[in-house]
């Protein structure tokens, strides 16, 4: 059976197991990160030097970072399906799964540590501001670049789609004044409504 390591509070956890889930793959989660330990230990450095979670470990493989494990499991599980066959259709998730990694995930991120991992007479209200100020943007690129299509990467459900939804849960999450983007909650809310979101897109921030 597959082990994913890491706690579910970390973004990057939750997208390994909603793809795990979407895939109907059995798997062990086994809290570790924070205040979990584990991922300081010699025997954990030595399968994923970064000291990091998330890790995968499937039988006598070791995999880590988040939407390469991502990009593993769709390739192994469902070929042509979350995993497209079709090389430009391929890179075309592949690119939407970057983006989310080196932009947007960027751009949230401050807001995530001030309004979620900082005590509130310690939070920066402006570094909240700039934050959002970066991700709205984001967002309408995302509302209406969906809005000519049903999913992320065209007409069907990819791998492109997982990392994505899992920063829409962490942003929509955050106690701020959203936007209304209807196409990317249209999109949102049908990723929610599948039972493979129990326990990823429901899970409250910490």
């Amino acid at each position: 059976m597959l082990k994913i390591w890491g706690r579910i509070s970390s973004i990057n956890v939750r997208k390994v197991v909603l793809a795990a889930q979407l895939l109907d793959v059995a798997f062990e989660r086994i809290d570790a990160g924070a205040a979990f330990g584990i991922t300081q230990t010699p025997q954990y450095r030595a399968r994923n030097p970064n000291a990091l979670v998330p890790m995968l470990e499937d039988e006598d493989f070791m995999l880590w970072e988040s939407n390469v494990i991502v990009r593993y499991l769709c390739a192994k599980h469902s070929q042509g399906a979350l995993y497209p066959q079709d090389l430009r259709d391929r890179f075309d998730a592949e690119r939407w799964m970057d983006w989310q990694q080196t932009t947007l995930n960027g751009a949230g991120r401050e807001a995530f540590i001030q309004l979620i991992r900082t005590p509130q007479d310690q939070r920066n209200a402006q570094a909240i501001a700039d934050s959002q100020a970066c991700t709205e943007p984001l967002l309408a690129l995302l509302d209406g670049h969906l809005a000519r299509r049903p999913f992320i990467a065209g007409e069907r459900l990819t791998m492109a789609d997982i990392p994505i939804a899992c920063e829409m849960h962490r942003w929509w999450g955050l106690p701020l004044r959203h936007a209304e983007h209807r196409h990317l909650r249209r999109w949102y809310e049908g990723l929610q409504q599948r039972p493979a979101a129990r326990g990823a897109l429901d899970v409250a921030l910490s």
